[in-house]
């Protein structure tokens, strides 16, 4: 028997799109472990399962062609269930969109959902689905009900990454059949292409993986990382599992222990936007440890593909700019969230006025603001993603950035 829990609340949860099951592999441990390193210029091949691609085509309606960055990553063994998909596409005016879903029983099945509130018809409802299929070098199906055909494509200036995806699991109570256990997943990304940039942004994204602050800070290699996760998610596990082991003779089933004792700790990097040159990404935890529900929350950055470096909130706006953000930022609310000019903020968030978080990231087009749940808002609006466009910020933000309108923000 199995369950798959989905948490598609307001926002995109990744953890939505991964199953916790009791199936055929609960009595046994599984891992996964990243493949040797190797030069980035070396054409090393994905992790089995894991990829990132994208798709460029035409919306039905629209006159602007799109890029839809898709990134899957495998079940974990035992599961029935196929890949899970998670997708970014921005309009022509550079607004990201968000998309997750299942892959279905068929392996060329791609099915996503948009959960953008401002493609929602009525507020709480989800935006249009897309149902494709792989032929080829295509993916081609319908878009909100009309036909769609999304070619493989790479778009001249984006970056290439080799997607690497790396599970483990450990049982609490190896001795009794049907025993709990903590599971652990990690979905990281890394340039293709060689060079001090490349050698830089795979840093950055270790950073990223473990949620450091500070962006220079030394950072070890990937599978030095994912060993050290490992070691210390099983230790936490393995310490909180020892407050309710079973005394011995004690045949307790898994029924009797309860879903709140499997817990589950995702790290998953994601194409935001790829377009040099700008890179940006978003770094998403989630942690489940009892309770109700688990927590998550995104973490993002940009990056000058040139460079590699990250482009922190100081070095994208000027000093002071947080108080004229602030009706920028409500007036975002109010479209995302489809409240009337009268409206109160206050029918999203807990109160106004609504704080500028430093959690940001680029487009060509604008600026996103993402604020994780509880953290302005209830649970259930998820996370809050707010776009500012750029045509707004010209004044606020700093030169150097690399943004169009020849390629950067003159300098003023």
């Amino acid at each position: 028997m199995s369950t798959t829990r989905f948490l598609f609340i307001g926002a995109l949860s990744l953890a939505a799109l991964s199953c916790r099951s009791r199936s055929a592999d609960a009595d046994q441990a599984t891992t996964t472990s990243p493949p040797a390193t190797a030069p980035a210029a070396t054409a090393t091949p994905d992790s089995p399962g894991a990829t990132y691609a994208q798709y460029r085509g035409v919306l039905p309606g629209s006159a602007d062609s799109i890029t839809l960055h898709l990134q899957t990553w495998p079940s974990r063994p035992g599961d029935t269930e196929t890949e899970g998909l998670l997708g970014t596409y921005a309009g022509s005016d550079g607004q990201p969109y968000q998309l997750g879903g299942r892959g279905s029983a068929s392996p060329d099945s791609v099915v996503l959902v948009d959960f953008s509130p401002e493609h929602a018809p009525e507020p709480g409802a989800n935006g249009p689905a897309w149902r494709l299929r792989r032929q080829g070098r295509a993916l081609v199906g319908t878009w909100d009900g009309k036909p769609v055909q999304l070619r493989l494509a790479r778009p001249a200036g984006s970056l290439g990454f080799r997607s690497v995806f790396l599970q483990d699991s450990v049982v609490a109570f190896p001795e009794l059949p049907n025993s709990p256990r903590a599971r652990l997943s990690v979905l990281a990304l890394e340039p293709l292409a060689g060079g001090a940039a490349s050698t830089a942004l795979a840093a950055h994204m270790v950073r990223g993986l473990r949620g450091d602050t500070l962006p220079d800070a030394p950072v070890p290699a990937l599978t030095a990382f994912w060993q050290q996760l490992r070691r210390t998610h099983a230790q936490d596990y393995r310490q909180d599992m020892a407050a309710v082991r079973p005394a011995p003779g004690d045949s307790t089933d898994y029924p009797e222990f309860g879903i709140g004792l499997n817990y589950e700790e995702q790290h998953f990097a994601h194409v935001l936007w790829n377009q040099a040159p700008l890179l940006s990404l978003g770094f998403y935890h989630y942690s489940f440890t009892g309770g109700a529900h688990g927590n998550y929350g995104t973490t993002v950055a940009s990056f000058d593909t040139r460079t590699g470096r990250r482009l922190t909130y100081e070095e994208i706006f000027r000093p002071g700019s947080d108080e004229k953000l602030r009706p920028l930022l409500a007036a975002a609310l109010r479209r995302a969230y489809q409240l009337a000019p009268s409206a109160s903020l206050s029918e999203v968030i807990f109160e106004e006025p609504l704080a500028v978080t430093h959690n940001v990231y680029l487009t060509s087009g604008g600026a996103v603001f993402i604020y994780v749940p509880y953290e302005v808002a209830a649970y259930a609006f998820g996370e809050i993603r707010l776009f500012v466009p750029l045509r707004e910020l010209r004044g606020l933000l700093k030169p150097g950035l690399p943004l169009p309108s020849g390629g950067e923000v003159a300098a003023r």
